[in-house]
């Protein structure tokens, strides 16, 4: 009996561990250093970012506290990479970007930003695949292949983009119409000096004195 429980609890062991294995864990030290706990060994943020270029899972962890900071380091890699020679993001987008945190639009931004790159990267994926079986593992035919497609889709894709807002503009001015009209009415009837709807009020005449 005690075998078959101590079976038990080596497969529940083995079950965890390989559940750990999945998830590549890395922990953070008070001296900022980052310890790669699968090849025990200390890395930096660019081996970190080699990670996220192979499509590796890992999690970043505080080495004391566990808390999660992959969020932390990913953030890092991308600061540093805007502060390269060819940064993404404009001083404007990240001006707008900031403007969104703390304002009710805010979860709808993130998820309309995520959406449209998970779209974009699967629409990357499919065309590298097929290039691949067209002609191998050639990464400048790929590279060639992809800037060919996003000349002739450039100005597609940015019709698509300014059809899109254009309907959004459209859609917010209807809203904003609407919100009004029904502010509206449901003050009519209430004295409120200036509101639209409202009769202005009238002066007495200075030879009445009742």
């Amino acid at each position: 009996m005690q075998q078959k429980n101590e079976s038990t609890q080596n497969k529940a062991d083995g079950g965890a561990n390989a559940a750990t294995d999945a998830l590549r864990l890395i922990k953070k030290y008070p001296n900022r250093r980052l310890y790669d706990t699968q090849t025990s060994s200390y890395i930096t943020l660019a081996d970190v970012k080699e990670l996220v270029l192979k499509h590796e899972q890992f999690q970043v962890v505080d080495a004391k506290t566990n808390e999660d900071l992959t969020r932390s380091i990913l953030l890092q890699i991308i600061l540093e990479e805007e502060a390269g020679g060819m940064p993404m993001f404009t001083s404007d987008l990240l001006s707008q970007l900031i403007r969104f945190y703390g304002n009710a639009m805010q979860g709808m931004v993130g998820n309309y930003l995520e959406k449209n790159m998970q779209t974009f990267v699967q629409v990357q994926k499919q065309l590298q695949e097929q290039s691949r079986a067209m002609y191998g593992d050639n990464s400048k035919i790929n590279k060639d292949l992809w800037a060919q497609f996003m000349n002739f889709q450039g100005s597609a894709l940015q019709g698509m983009m300014s059809a899109y807002m254009d309907q959004s503009k459209n859609v917010f001015m209807q809203m904003q119409e609407q919100l009004q009209s029904q502010t509206k009415n449901m003050f009519t009837g209430f004295p409120f000096p200036g509101f639209p709807g409202q009769a202005a009020p009238q002066k007495k005449d200075e030879g009445d004195k009742s």
